[in-house]
């Protein structure tokens, strides 16, 4: 017979974002637990409110699945003696079996016969198994956690009440004093207790006390309503799934409405006021069908329609306060010019031990020049990025930053451009914080996107010249983030940057400014911001599932740009299945590890006078070959093809060829051509971190 089996966690009111993640992580640990305890299931489904976490397990089995096992003890001569009598380790392998040595049995194995015993462990009833669901619950993890009472136990909000039914019968077990039950909570102002008889009486029992347990049919409820609402009086509504998903986690019984506010406040910028909305409120705009913004919001109740006014005009009170201040800061910032703001930076602290947000502006302004000059920017583009560089991070002392700290750089642009600056420097001000996640978006121009790495690289330099260098999952700086973020700018543009570029970047940037990096000198800590850089590179082409050994192997030579590493990977991925992929990989490995012993103090030369054989003159004929379709070479497929078409050279030359012979000329002018070799390999990276085995 099938059985189901629910388990509710009550709790005070949970954070919103963490709702969804810990119910997922319930289910999660609930299945594993079942599946370990050997207790069949058919599935485990999800239900959470603000003040509730539950799993509802259907199809379950009567009882755990019986074992019989044969369990292999010691070797026949060490568990009888000549006499044939039992000894104490045959004894105790069968004590330890819960058996008698007259359950004890001969296998051979091998050769050699062993002692075994048969177990038979049956299965334990379905209730006995359900009551770990204690160690179950209390093993969930919160990104927030505390304690209530006099517990030292940590958990994400108090425990209130714990339901756990098999069919109808109550699994005991308590939770620091909260035992399980069979009386669920309602809500917390609709609703009152609900005693459930049985595990079929659950969510639908908590309907009438006004809870929607389903959190999928209560955002579906939600969705609804703002489609009816919008459809009704003609508005458009973009539904933002991140924001659907907090406000439906606020509410256990959703009521959607609308509010107004006063048209006067649309002459603030739009993102301004969808800020306040719906970062700062958890409330959808409204627009008409072309997308203007319209002075209308859409809010959720957690509650029915009863005195829906009083809310709704509680909700306009508390926007309009909130547009009433950003009507201030925006009219008050616009009193002042631009370069008012510039100039206060001089006096505000990027961090105390690198200086102030001026001193970053003109470190990031050299490193700008620097990258936009390589990469070659027009005169036009390197002129806006001179310009944006030296202004972009003013919106940092404007009012409405010091309100609304979210829109830093988006105030930026906006001012920008009602203070003169041309659009390519005020775009390139809002896109310098970009990517703000390590997936976020990238800057769309080119002078933002080279200041976004100008100030990221900065930023990465000054903390670890600091001694700032995160470690393990501790990075206040987000600088992994920033990191992975010069990266993707990089890729997506297809700009030819190495690590030995951006520390070249740097170094020119000290050159021409030393007072600027008197408290942050490069050279501290710079192989680790080095290794750093090509960890999230690493990381990155991880992504694109690539083999760890083809990483390892790419990654180590940060002299080649992030573009060329990225297609290293792609294309020793796309012959690793080659008939000669291995025999490839061995020749040139084999080079490399000869060419290492060469002394690099003395120029690199070849004299052809002192070839002793035909299969020196034949590998450096196709040395010069490939040297050529290498430099020609349009993509890395090309460059591939052309050090494979070394291998039969380099096996020939080591059959007929001793490199390290006593004649130090003949020698060191076979480890050099060795090394012309060598580097021919270089923009596949380390070949011998390859397993080709």
């Amino acid at each position: 017979m099938a059985h189901t089996f629910l388990l509710e966690i009550g709790l005070e009111e949970i954070p919103a974002h963490v709702v969804t993640p810990s119910v997922n992580q319930l289910v999660a640990k609930v299945e594993n637990y079942l599946k370990e305890e050997r207790l069949a299931f058919d599935s485990v489904l999800p239900f959470s409110t603000p003040r509730r976490l539950a799993v509802k397990v259907t199809g379950l089995a009567d009882k755990q699945e019986d074992i019989s096992t044969e369990a292999k003890g010691p070797a026949k001569k060490i568990a009888q003696d000549a006499e044939g009598n039992w000894t104490k380790a045959a004894q105790g392998f069968a004590r330890g079996q819960g058996l008698t040595t007259d359950d004890l049995f001969f296998k051979e194995l091998k050769g050699v016969e062993y002692v075994y015993a048969n177990k038979f462990e049956a299965g334990k009833s379905a209730l006995e198994v359900l009551a770990g669901m204690k160690e179950v619950a209390m093993s969930l993890k919160f990104p927030t956690m505390m304690r209530w009472g006099t517990n030292d136990f940590e958990y994400v909000r108090p425990i209130r009440w714990l339901v756990a039914l098999l069919d109808n019968e109550v699994v005991n077990f308590d939770i620091l004093g909260t035992k399980t039950g069979r009386v669920s909570q309602g809500h917390r102002f609709l609703g009152k207790e609900v005693t459930l008889n049985s595990t079929d009486d659950y969510p639908e029992a908590l309907l009438a006390e006004s809870v929607i347990a389903d959190a999928t049919k209560r955002k579906n409820m939600i969705r609804g309503q703002i489609n009816d609402l919008a459809q009704e009086n003609g508005w458009k509504v973009d539904i933002d799934e991140d924001l659907l998903e907090e406000v439906n986690n606020l509410v256990e019984w959703p009521t959607v409405f609308a509010g107004n506010f006063d048209e006067k406040y649309l002459a603030v910028p739009d993102v301004v006021l969808i800020t306040s909305m719906k970062d700062n409120q958890r409330y959808f705009y409204v627009t008409d069908a072309a997308g203007k913004l319209l002075p209308h919001f859409i809010a959720i109740r957690n509650g029915k329609d009863a005195f829906l006014n009083n809310v709704i005009a509680g909700n306009e009170k508390v926007l309009t306060a909130r547009l009433e201040d950003a009507k201030f800061f925006f009219e008050e910032d616009q009193k002042q010019s631009l370069q008012h703001y510039v100039d206060r930076l001089d006096k505000v602290m990027f961090h105390d031990k690198i200086g102030t947000l001026a001193q970053k502006m003109q470190r990031v302004g050299l490193l700008a020049q620097f990258l936009g000059q390589k990469l070659g920017l027009s005169d036009q583009e390197l002129a806006d990025l001179a310009r944006a560089s030296q202004i972009y991070k003013f919106d940092l002392v404007t009012g409405m930053v010091g309100e609304f700290s979210e829109l830093q750089g988006v105030m930026g642009e906006i001012y920008a451009n009602l203070m003169g600056e041309n659009a390519v420097v005020a775009q390139a001000i809002r896109e310098e914080y970009m990517p703000t996640s390590a997936e976020g978006v990238l800057p769309a121009s080119t002078v933002g996107s080279i200041l976004s790495i100008a100030d990221k690289l900065d930023s990465l330099q000054a903390f670890f010249s600091a001694g700032m260098v995160p470690s393990g999952s501790n990075d206040p700086y987000a600088l992994r983030r920033q990191t992975l973020g010069i990266i993707r700018i990089a890729l997506a543009n297809n700009w030819q940057l190495s690590v030995d570029d951006l520390m070249d970047a740097v170094a020119f940037a000290q050159g021409k400014a030393h007072d600027l990096y008197a408290n942050i000198d490069p050279a501290t800590n710079a192989q680790a911001l080095r290794d750093f850089v090509a960890d999230r590179l690493h990381q990155i082409l991880a992504n694109d599932h690539y083999r760890h050994d083809v990483l390892e192997t790419v990654v180590a030579n940060m002299a080649n740009t992030f573009v060329d590493v990225s297609q290293a990977a792609k294309t020793l991925t796309a012959h690793l299945d080659d008939a000669d992929f291995k025999e490839t990989i061995e020749a040139l490995t084999r080079v490399a590890r000869l060419a290492d012993k060469a002394d690099l103090s003395q120029t690199l030369t070849v004299d052809e006078s002192l070839f002793e054989n035909d299969s020196e003159k034949a590998l450096f004929a196709a040395y010069q070959v490939q040297k050529e379709a290498m430099e020609a070479a349009n993509d890395y497929d090309a460059k591939y093809q052309a050090i494979h078409a070394l291998k039969d050279a380099i096996s020939a030359y080591f059959e007929a060829t001793m490199v390290m012979v006593e004649d130090t000329a003949v020698k060191n002018n076979r480890l050099h051509q060795l090394v012309l070799v060598k580097q021919l390999t270089q923009n596949f990276g380390d070949l011998a971190q390859l397993n080709v085995k």
